[in-house]
């Protein structure tokens, strides 16, 4: 009867199996018979045994010639009428592409060609969507490295900028000194300490108790 206990049904029907196939591999070899054995398990596990001289497909040949019958014949017409569905389905589109292009019109009726119109003018509208979209991504995405151009353009200014334009902080004779050379005159401007005694404001650009002095610097 039924083992009931599945780990040892499972067990059971590895051993089995196994000496079964053993049992097969001796008589094709003693023997010189062909032997074909196909298991299933009851866990859905297939399991298979063939000879070494003969194939599954050959041993099935051999049986419908020895049988006189037809196992293939069934699956035969289902494939022929899924091929059949399949040619339609192909005949058809072909029909519609040529329709949609302008051709095969004729045979037509009124509601037809309203409906093929109908069909043409939502593709269009799609279409157009569609490559509207892509557009618009392409102008945000075109906005974006205008700006980061952009912004690496104010850096690199500012950073020019920074570069010509020196200040030196000095805390002996003179607080500090400001230069920027240009393509004609250089100038430097002075910024000198101021004392109370100071009696030559002449020296001084501003006058009115300015320190800082400019002069011209020779190339």
């Amino acid at each position: 009867k039924r083992i009931e206990n599945q780990t040892n049904r499972q067990v059971t029907y590895s051993k089995r199996r196994n000496g079964l196939f053993k049992k097969a591999n001796e008589l094709s070899v003693l023997c010189d018979a062909k032997v074909s054995i196909i298991m299933i398990s009851s866990t859905q596990k297939l399991h298979e045994y063939i000879s070494p001289t003969t194939t599954t497909k050959q041993l099935l040949d051999q049986y419908q010639k020895a049988v006189g019958v037809d196992i293939w014949n069934s699956h035969y017409e289902k494939m022929q009428e899924h091929l059949k569905k399949l040619k339609d389905v192909n005949r058809n589109l072909r029909r519609e592409i040529r329709q949609r292009m302008g051709e095969s019109l004729n045979d037509l009726g009124y509601e037809e060609l309203v409906n093929l119109i109908e069909d043409v003018d939502s593709s269009l509208s799609l279409i157009r969507e569609r490559k509207y979209k892509v557009i618009g991504n392409q102008i945000e995405t075109s906005k974006k490295k205008v700006r980061n151009v952009e912004e690496i353009h104010r850096s690199l200014v500012l950073e020019f900028d920074a570069t010509h334009y020196g200040l030196i902080e000095n805390e002996g004779d003179y607080n500090s000194i400001l230069g920027f050379p240009n393509r004609g005159q250089r100038i430097i401007a002075l910024r000198l300490p101021t004392h109370p005694d100071d009696h030559h404001p002449s020296l001084h650009s501003g006058g009115g108790g300015s320190d800082l002095t400019t002069f011209a610097l020779l190339d």
